[in-house]
């Protein structure tokens, strides 16, 4: 994520509270990203068709939105275990920057 420019703004939203959000980052190097917490309402969840409803988590998913808060990727992983496709969102991203 360092590699994307100052152009890019990175979100990763769960369902962990903040807390567990903020360990997460600690313990994987990450501080490029804001993290976003759905816990309290699961609004985000919602809205864009990743809540997992019986589990209460968000499927995995990327959306790369351009400067104008349009989507114009969207990938959402089949299986919660596995990770997305990065390359795709790099490329993706790169499309628009």
């Amino acid at each position: 994520m360092g590699n994307l420019g100052s152009d890019v703004q990175v979100l990763v939203i769960s369902m962990d509270l903040p807390f567990a959000q903020k360990r997460w980052c600690g313990a994987a190097g990450v501080d490029r990203v804001m993290t976003l917490s759905g816990h309290k309402s699961a609004s985000f969840g919602n809205a864009y068709g990743v809540l997992i409803q019986e589990l209460r988590l968000l499927a995995r998913a990327v959306f790369v939105l351009d400067r104008e808060g349009v989507i114009r990727y969207i990938q959402i992983v089949k299986e919660i275990t596995e990770e997305p496709d990065y390359g795709a969102r790099l490329k993706a991203v790169n499309r628009l920057v």
